[in-house]
């Protein structure tokens, strides 16, 4: 087994070196975790026989004291009621399998490592009628607390040192996803690759339609361009392809998107529901496989109204796949756009109901600092100028990271003043923040700033029949959707992919 000493870099190491997580053959351990969110939604609507299953299930399944506990009023909690379940796939393979097994799995021995190869975040409205699959590159470059800078999959890894064991994998996987995306877990499913792979088989061939036929020898996948229906060793295949796709691991976190959605369909239909039999062997495969913080029965009856075609899928915002160098080599990443990941999760999941009641405060009472991550020089002082002029009590301007979305960020306790800064800054996305102690502008590349007021000289229009529209509702009409390209509908009929 290989190691990679350059993981992570910045701070000291809690013990040795995860194991290099680039190997071909044994990198494809990608499986779908959601598997068991899917079963649990499937098993709620089942009515009497659900009880007697969910009871058989959860008596296998794997307790662990992943989510630390909190208060009622946590000002963290952006979205209040609704669930943030992270759904997480390590390639751990079969104790003491055999060649013949290893090759029905199309994958060789790991030497007893374990990386957290998918890592999705279910997010569940409150009634339970619509979910967004939110999906993290393994290969994200990002800070893992107390560690420094890694690729997301080694934080399971160094949770786990020092006798941390599974559940302190769970629990620093837990605390670098919610750091950086801002969203508050709920609860945690793991899921391994041999349990993706042997409910793939209980189920039966699974239909996926694809734009283009693709070939891969790392993964296995051979498959014609149209419909496909594909059984567990192929299905395996299917999720975990990154070699020959434009995107790689991007393009593979489609692909999981996608198949969990078709997995989805083919749970929901009364072939399979109303099957005890069927239903029996899944989750007599599956129990075995699954590690979480709670009883799937809670899990079920939060999705008890979903259907697959109000599940939607997304994949975090990125800025490239470069490639960095390490005192080890060359190292293949994924970088992300941390500072503008809260904006585009809240654009999914929307803004904190606090804010929403907010009235914008008057400018005079209202201190904000300008951070500029545009990448254009001079673009806070600009700023900062034009929010002075304006009224506001404006601090000295500063740098941050680049970030794609222009973004006002701040604490809880402080929706008035954010607002009254958002409705000078069309199009601005404002975003509640434990990171910063005050409202704070971040300028990024799409060109949204704060305009300078008018002149008092300015001539006006006297001539016109309409009246002058308030600059508050140019900016709410200016409010974007989630601009990002990876919020997709993958549980409807009829869609394919790349």
């Amino acid at each position: 087994m290989s190691i990679d000493p350059e993981q992570t870099t910045r701070r000291a190491r809690r013990g040795s070196v995860p194991p290099r997580h680039g190997r071909q053959k044994r990198g494809a351990g990608v499986v779908l975790p959601a598997i068991a969110g899917v079963l649990a939604m499937g098993l709620a609507l089942t009515g009497g026989y659900a009880a007697f299953a969910f009871t058989s299930l959860t008596n296998n399944v794997t307790k662990i004291d992943a989510i630390a506990p909190r208060s009622n009023d946590d000002d963290d909690d952006v979205d209040g009621q609704a669930q943030n379940i992270l759904l997480v796939g390590d390639d751990h393979r079969p104790d003491n399998a055999t060649p013949e097994e290893m090759a029905e799995l199309s994958t060789e021995d790991d030497g007893g490592a374990t990386n957290t190869d998918t890592m999705i975040v279910l997010h569940i409205n409150a009634d339970g009628s619509q979910a967004t699959m939110i999906s993290f590159p393994r290969d994200s470059y990002v800070d893992i607390p107390g560690v420094g800078k890694g690729k997301l999959n080694s934080a399971f890894y160094y949770g786990t040192l020092n006798g941390g064991g599974d559940t302190g994998g769970a629990k620093l996987l837990i605390q670098t996803i919610q750091e950086l995306s801002g969203l508050t877990i709920d609860h945690y499913v793991r899921v391994s690759l041999l349990g993706f792979y042997q409910v793939v088989k209980e189920l039966g061939p699974v239909e996926v339609c694809l734009n283009n036929a693709v070939k891969d020898p790392y993964s296995g996948v051979d498959l014609p361009a149209g419909t496909s229906e594909l059984d567990a060793k192929q299905a395996l295949s299917f999720v975990r392809q990154r070699h020959g796709l434009p995107n790689g691991d991007l393009d593979r976190n489609a692909r999981q998107q996608y198949f969990l959605s078709q997995e989805a369909r083919k749970v929901l239909s009364a072939g399979t529901l109303l099957n005890p039999i069927k239903m029996n062997a899944i989750l007599s495969a599956v129990g075995g496989s699954i590690q979480t913080d709670t009883d799937l029965v809670s899990l079920g009856a939060q999705m008890r109204n979903l259907r697959p075609g109000n599940i939607q899928s997304a994949t975090i915002p990125t800025l490239g796949t470069p490639t960095i160098r390490t005192n080890s080599g060359p190292l293949s990443i994924v970088e992300v756009d941390t500072v503008g990941l809260p904006a585009f999760v809240q654009g999914l999941v929307g803004e904190p109901e606090e804010y929403t009641k907010a009235t914008a405060a008057d400018p005079a009472a209202t201190s904000v600092t300008v951070l500029n991550g545009s990448g254009v020089t001079g673009a806070a002082a600009t700023a900062t100028a034009n929010l002075t002029a304006r009224g506001f009590q404006a601090g000295a301007p500063g740098s941050s990271e680049t970030t794609k979305t222009t973004q006002v960020q701040y604490p809880a306790g402080q929706e008035s003043q954010a607002k009254a800064v958002a409705e000078t800054v069309p199009g601005a996305v404002a975003v509640r923040s434990s990171a910063v102690t005050g409202v704070t502008l971040v300028l990024g590349s799409d060109g949204k700033t704060v305009s300078a007021p008018p002149s008092p000289d300015a001539p006006t229009d006297t001539g016109s029949s309409e009246p002058a529209q308030p600059e508050q509702s140019e900016s709410r009409s200016s409010e974007p959707e989630p601009s990002s390209t990876d919020v997709k509908s993958y549980g409807k009929e009829g869609v394919c992919i790349n």
